[in-house]
């Protein structure tokens, strides 16, 4: 309980700053939710077949995963803030609509009947009685609503838009059940004043609903108008320099920034998290950030269309790069620091020693014994578990999973064999074996920014300043500095500075 609180007081910026973001997008998306399924409801209730294909269609999108449904909305609404909410606005219409047709449907008839005679309209007799007795049911539709999007808006950090998630991935990419239970409990607290406060507007009167309406809306406003006045004060020396999710990209991004500032009248922005190499690749191509930190290997083997790799010479590896992102996508990839965090294969100590374990084709021999813990994107790869079944002919039982769960996994005991990155700080935190790449399956994977080849004819000194670091940094350096961050809990800033400092860059 001390560590949690301790957790909380050292992460209480962060942690206004996610439950901020939070707020405003689950909020954003239930009012738009709202503003189309009631109206669209009202308007096709006397439509029976209209509304039963509606209430169809909705619920079918309630069916598609949540992240499928981001992946399918990325290539045309790019990532952050709007794709969430487009995504969670799409889970929420159907549980409004549904109710607000069952409770119209409720409505006597003859109240109906009744209402025709004495001469209202349609219009007149939807505020005076329709909606009135109806609102308790529509509300309880809005509460089911809201509660899933504050649940699943915490989905949203993996795609740049920030809130509460952030902190559970974050937790479970460091292994800290503290920042779990942060982000967790938060969202979980967040429901449920959400779910309060809708319930005391089940029994209000229509105009209080539509006051509370007006105060949402309001509320929202305000809570945009620093970010507005941010934007339109912002010098226009502003670049965003993101990283993916772990604690070496964050470290990365920082040396980055300090190099920058120190150097230059260019204010950066970072973006730490900001999801898998996808995501920020799509990010960089649609210009939502500037730069962000890529490996040669990952480019060649992932992200060019048309490459295939023989070779595993650092140099030619990087050219062919460098070459390929910029013909490919007009992306320039300055040249690479040192270390290569290559992928590779760990097991235990005592798996290696009962079985006689120092190279990856020893595994042929024991490939009856071996139950692998692999990323869904190492057991996708062609230098993946693809690989290791045509290079080194191994085929055994696998099990995917999230990439920071693996170490979980072989420590437990549930797998004995895992996809390791060279750098990772857990290889020395749970004392395991990497094996000997013994057949060169694994690229090199040199790190080096990669960004627009137009933001280096706006600022052609960044390409001199970035370069203080090519060459540099050993594999050493980098396990050590991300056992700091991981283990040791140091943040990336201060670890990013002390390597600068201690290697006189800065």
């Amino acid at each position: 309980m001390n560590s949690f609180i301790m957790t909380f007081q050292e992460r209480f910026d962060d942690w206004v700053k996610a439950l901020v973001q939070h707020l405003q997008i689950s909020a954003l998306s239930l009012l738009i939710a709202i503003l189309l399924s009631v109206p669209l409801a009202i308007f096709i209730n006397r439509k029976k077949r209209l509304t039963e294909l509606m209430l169809q269609v909705t619920g079918i999108f309630q069916t598609i995963p949540s992240l499928a449904l981001l992946g399918i909305l990325i290539p045309f609404t790019g990532i952050g803030t709007l794709t969430a909410i487009i995504a969670l606005v799409v889970y929420a219409l159907f549980p409004i609509m549904q109710n607000t047709v069952t409770a119209l449907n409720s409505i006597d008839s003859s109240l109906i009947e009744a209402g025709t005679a004495f001469g209202m309209t349609r219009w007149e007799r939807l505020k005076s009685f329709i909606l009135p007795i109806s609102m308790p049911i529509i509300i309880s539709g809005i509460r089911t609503s809201a509660v899933m999007i504050v649940g699943t808006a915490t989905l949203a950090s993996l795609i740049g838009a920030g809130g509460l998630g952030t902190f559970i991935m974050l937790g479970i990419d460091r292994n800290n059940s503290n920042l779990i239970f942060l982000g967790a409990i938060s969202s979980a607290l967040l429901a449920i004043i959400f779910n309060i406060i809708l319930k005391f507007l089940e029994k209000k009167k229509l105009t209080t609903v539509i006051i509370s309406l007006v105060i949402m809306v309001f509320s929202l406003f305000v809570s945009y108008v620093p970010a507005i006045l941010q934007s339109n004060t912002t010098e226009s020396k502003t670049i965003i320099i993101a990283g993916k999710l772990g604690a070496e990209p964050e470290i990365l991004i920082n040396m980055y920034k300090e190099l920058i500032e120190s150097e230059t009248d260019i204010k950066v922005e970072l973006k730490p998290s900001f999801g898998k190499t996808s995501f920020l690749y799509e990010a960089l191509k649609s210009g939502q950030i500037d730069i962000y930190p890529e490996f040669t290997g990952t480019i060649t083997e992932t992200i060019l269309k048309n490459s295939h790799i023989a070779s595993t010479n650092p140099d030619e590896v990087f050219t062919i790069a460098r070459d390929g992102i910029f013909e490919q996508d007009k992306l320039t990839l300055l040249k690479p620091m040192n270390y290569q965090n290559t992928y590779a294969l760990a097991v235990t100590k005592e798996f290696a020693r009962d079985n006689n374990l120092t190279k990856i084709s020893d595994l042929a021999n024991i490939q009856d014994k071996l139950n692998g813990g692999f990323s869904l994107e190492f057991n996708d790869r062609s230098d993946g578990y693809l690989g290791l079944q045509n290079l080194y002919g191994l085929k055994f039982k696998v099990n995917t999973m999230e990439a920071s769960l693996r170490y979980k996994a072989i420590q437990s005991g549930e797998v004995n064999i895992i996809d390791v990155y060279s750098t990772d700080s857990q290889i020395k935190q749970y004392d395991l074996v990497v094996l000997e790449d013994d057949r060169h399956l694994f690229p090199p994977y040199q790190g080096a920014p990669l960004m627009k080849a137009e933001l280096l004819d706006k600022y052609p000194e960044l390409e001199t300043i970035l370069n203080k670091l090519a060459g540099k940094i050993t594999s050493e350096q980098m396990a050590y500095m991300n056992y700091q961050v991981d283990i040791e809990g140091k943040s990336a800033a201060s670890v990013a500075h002390d390597y600068l400092v201690k290697e006189r860059i800065i």
